[in-house]
């Protein structure tokens, strides 16, 4: 969905084979090779959690790029070799395998890559900066989208948040969990990964909540800071950002009805 200035706004969920979504989400006896094809027309992105532990081949990146509409977009979850390791700076070969895999099958269909670290990975300047350095621009004439999602309390200083911007990484924005959150933007596109839904909800969260993350998205997506999240620096707002915002984890058989719930708010107009 398209917002002033050109800046976009995705909003999707978790990967797409779940069996509590059979017969809710998914129609009763669709065909679980036509779940890609389904999902793909009722979100606007999905984020491949596959790809964390595992290569996959180029073809089957080629095939989700012909199973799903022109303006659909994947983040993929880099691998965990390249972020599971003491030594950040030694990631070089596991990056370039990932890279130069396949996932350039999905063509424009390509978005962020979330670079996933343990909860327990703390940060070590010098190190962290050593693996921004590895992450390239672009690949094969493709521009390259990268956010890191850190978990660790020690991320939570303007040391990062400037490194990041150095670079022109995001930080993931986690939403509703007890993940250190950390709001700042710090790259042309915004990424957030919400965590809160809830079973005694039929759309995963109660309307105003939805509605206040759809101001959040909106805000982004025009340049302005959205109020009641933890910045950590001081933010200097430079435009208009896309936003890529994935209900993740909570209670995940609901996830889809929010992100659609989501979805559904953001073509309504908003007053202003």
């Amino acid at each position: 969905m398209s917002v002033r200035d050109k800046s976009t706004i995705r909003v999707g969920v978790g990967g797409w084979t779940y069996e509590p979504w059979r017969g809710g989400f998914y129609p009763p006896g669709l065909a679980q090779k036509r779940e890609l094809e389904f999902a793909s027309r009722k979100l606007t992105s999905i984020e491949v959690n596959g790809t964390y532990y595992g290569s996959q081949k180029p073809e089957t990146f080629a095939k989700w790029h012909d199973e799903t509409p022109e303006d659909f977009v994947f983040a993929l979850k880099a691998p965990r070799f390249a972020t599971n390791r003491r030594v950040l700076a030694e990631a070089g070969a596991s990056i370039e395998r990932f890279l130069t895999g396949g996932l350039l099958e999905l063509k424009d269909k390509l978005g962020p890559i979330n670079w996933q670290f343990l909860p327990t990975k703390a940060f070590d300047p010098a190190d962290f900066e050593a693996f921004l350095k590895l992450l390239p621009a672009s690949h094969a004439g493709r521009a390259l989208r990268h956010v890191v999602e850190v978990r660790h309390e020690t991320f939570h200083t303007p040391e990062f948040v400037e490194m990041l911007r150095v670079y022109g990484v995001a930080a993931v924005i986690s939403g509703d969990s007890d993940h250190p959150q950390i709001a700042d933007a710090t790259a042309p596109f915004v990424y957030a990964r919400i965590m809160g839904t809830v079973a005694d909800e039929p759309l995963g969260y109660s309307s105003a909540a939805l509605d206040t993350w759809v101001e959040r998205a909106r805000a982004w997506a025009t340049g302005r800071q959205p109020v009641g999240l933890d910045y950590v620096a001081p933010v200097t707002p430079t435009g208009p950002r896309d936003v890529y915002l994935y209900v993740i984890s909570g209670h995940k058989a609901h996830n889809p009805q929010a992100a659609m719930a989501l979805i559904d708010r953001l073509l309504t107009p908003d007053a202003e």
